[in-house]
């Protein structure tokens, strides 16, 4: 035991406490030198239980979002006000938290396995392989292992399964919230498509504000609310919802098309 305790999943803590750190280490002056993070709910983050809640947000980028949760939230717990300022919170982090990935997203490269190792549940997307649309039955295993890290800890969610804005989320989502029955805390993120690329690895542009919005847990009735009235829910606290596109300036709604337009074509390209 001792040295070698393993968590559900039969990574070794001592290994994944160090490699969150080193990564840790690396990464905070992403959000603290090259570019500014903006933080609103710490003390949310500390009211938490130990166990069984699940994080729902908007996603930007791969890896810089769910990179500087990890961050928030470990600066959070170790009585940070709204910053990640001294990275000592990285000397004891919180081991138990998750966070869903696609599984072919996590055996790119080494350094997505490393990632993955430091907390990943990766899951076989139904919507998307390779670059192209299938349609295929969700795993129930893969519900299981959320159910498993939600038993265990936190778990990081990002229900639309991609980076375009404003897209439908997946009703998966409300399938787990309904069974397993945790507290869904909404997070609202901004900033990180314009700093990184897409990916999150590689910094794009200095000197961009980035803003993470951690707000109250949502009331849901898991026994009698419906799937379509929690994924509704769920759209309006990430702020999601197709009626959020009438405040949207043009301007930002031309880039956000012109960006898809350009990965289509590249898709093209490659198949």
């Amino acid at each position: 035991m001792g040295i070698f305790k393993e968590n559900p999943f039969g990574h070794i803590l001592f290994l994944k406490k160090w490699l969150i750190r080193v990564l840790g280490l690396l990464t905070h002056s992403r959000y603290k030198q090259f570019n500014s993070l903006e933080i609103e709910g710490s003390d949310v983050i500390r009211s938490l239980p130990e166990r069984n809640v699940l994080f729902v947000s908007n996603h930007q980028t791969y890896f810089a979002d769910v990179v500087a949760m990890f961050h928030v939230f470990n600066a959070s717990l170790s009585g940070r006000v709204d910053n990640i300022k001294n990275v000592g919170y990285l000397w004891q982090p919180k081991l138990n938290i998750y966070y869903v990935a696609a599984a072919e997203t996590m055996k790119e490269s080494l350094l997505t396995k490393i990632f993955a190792y430091a907390g990943s549940i990766s899951v076989e997307r139904t919507w998307r392989s390779d670059g192209k649309d299938v349609n295929r039955q969700v795993k129930m295993s893969d519900i299981s292992n959320i159910g498993t890290a939600l038993k265990d800890g936190w778990v990081i969610t990002f229900p639309q399964g991609t980076t375009t804005p404003w897209k439908p989320l997946r009703k998966g989502t409300a399938h787990i919230i309904k069974k397993y029955k945790p507290i869904v805390v909404p997070v609202v993120i901004d900033g990180f498509r314009r700093s990184f690329d897409k990916k999150g690895l590689r910094v794009k542009k200095k000197g961009i504000l980035q803003s993470m919005v951690i707000k109250e847990p949502l009331d849901i009735d898991y026994d009698n609310e419906s799937f379509e009235s929690i994924i509704e829910k769920l759209e309006y606290a990430i702020e999601q919802h197709p009626s959020f596109l009438k405040v949207i300036p043009q301007k930002e709604l031309l880039a956000y098309e012109k960006e898809n337009e350009l990965r289509r074509y590249r898709n093209r390209k490659k198949f």
